[in-house]
């Protein structure tokens, strides 16, 4: 699979994890109707500048978005958000519980 694939690909899953069309995706970064579907079929990359944009509007950061093991970034963020209120020994329990899920 090429990168611009993966890329798209990525638009893609991120944008439908939203919940937003590609449509409304494109008007509310201010670009044409068409945009982000030009993008999610391989007719087109953003510039540097609306990747950016693109983040910020999915609430993830580029980092986030090119990691692709990652599912769901938001839901990740928030999860290690509350994991830092826990103290030692709850961390190793949500640790363990983790692992035990993992084997599954």
């Amino acid at each position: 699979m090429n990168n611009e694939r993966e890329f798209a690909e990525r638009l893609c899953k991120l944008r439908c994890r939203k919940g937003v069309s590609a449509r409304d995706m494109s008007l509310s970064l201010g670009q044409n109707a068409s945009y982000i579907n030009r993008i999610e079929n391989g007719a087109a990359l953003p510039s540097m500048t609306a990747f950016f944009y693109i983040c910020e509007y999915l609430e993830i950061s580029p980092r986030d978005f090119f990691d692709y093991c990652n599912d769901d970034p938001v839901l990740a963020g928030e999860v290690a958000e509350e994991l830092k209120k826990l103290d030692y020994v709850q961390l190793g329990h949500v640790m363990s519980i983790v692992k035990d899920i993992l084997k599954k």
